[in-house]
């Protein structure tokens, strides 16, 4: 049985594995937890690695915290302090955020199904709109048929969540999750896209190969950073991790390699 230790911090956090070693630190995606990291996180600690998975504002154990990006930056590098950031989605977000704004805290960068931002205002505010639609619709229907819905969007392929997976997605709240489409959703976001030529350490950018959409965009991420690689997942859509979680840990680790080379 994994032990797991519960952190102090402005985030809901755990870690596993010797204190001593390189760090990971993993970061969810909207409407999930630090949980749905845990099974890759679990194969990393097994390779001797310090793990550590995280609650995102509006989420889980940190359903109270209001942030934005930039402030969810801030409370990542308090939490997970120097070491490689893998972030799905929404953390994947939150961790290009951390990257740009604390370049020196971040070793190696993994992004899977990440969106760097809008650069259309147009697009950005009917982004905007079509968030402000979830929220009322989450008010409307209440977290366990939205999370049903969610799940269900073309989106996410043939993804099925277990009962434990969406026990642990039913932690969260409609106030929480509210606030976090309202403050970090991708209509509330800058774009990202001009400070990628910035990033200093080995970006790799992951998507599934049933996910078009963001194939292509991580296949953009990759070309722009001076050190980026690119990784398409086969029998995946946009939650790769949960769908493939030993090809995922597999090339975590070798970011990991990468940068320690």
């Amino acid at each position: 049985m994994s032990e797991w230790r519960s952190l102090s911090g402005p985030l809901a956090a755990e870690q596993f594995g010797p204190k001593d070693a390189l760090r990971i630190n993993f970061v969810h995606g909207f409407t999930q937890t630090g949980n749905s990291w845990k099974p890759v996180a679990e194969r990393l600690a097994d390779l001797g690695y310090l793990v550590t998975v995280v609650d995102l504002p509006g989420h889980g154990n940190s359903s109270h915290v209001r942030a934005d990006l930039r402030r969810t930056a801030d409370m990542l590098a308090t939490i997970g302090g120097e070491g490689t950031y893998v972030g799905y989605s929404l953390g994947g977000r939150a961790c290009l955020h951390l990257a740009v704004m604390y370049p020196h805290l971040v070793q190696s960068l993994v992004l899977i199904g990440t969106n760097p931002g809008i650069d259309d205002d147009a697009e950005r505010a009917a982004r905007r709109d079509a968030d402000d639609e979830l929220i009322h619709r989450m008010h409307e229907i209440g977290v366990e048929a939205f999370l049903r819905e969610w799940t269900a969007l073309p989106l996410f392929g043939s993804l099925q969540l277990t009962d434990e997976q969406m026990a642990d997605r039913l932690r969260n709240t409609v106030e929480g999750l509210s606030s976090s489409l309202q403050m970090a959703g991708t209509g509330s976001q800058g774009s990202l896209w001009p400070r990628l030529m910035e990033l200093n350490m080995p970006v790799v950018a992951i998507a599934g190969a049933d996910d078009t959409k963001f194939a292509a965009i991580a296949k953009q991420i990759a070309d722009l950073v001076p050190d980026g690689s690119y990784r398409l997942i086969d029998g995946a859509a946009h939650a790769a991790h949960l769908q493939q979680p030993e090809t995922v840990a597999a090339i975590i680790a070798n970011a990991v390699v990468l940068y320690l080379s």
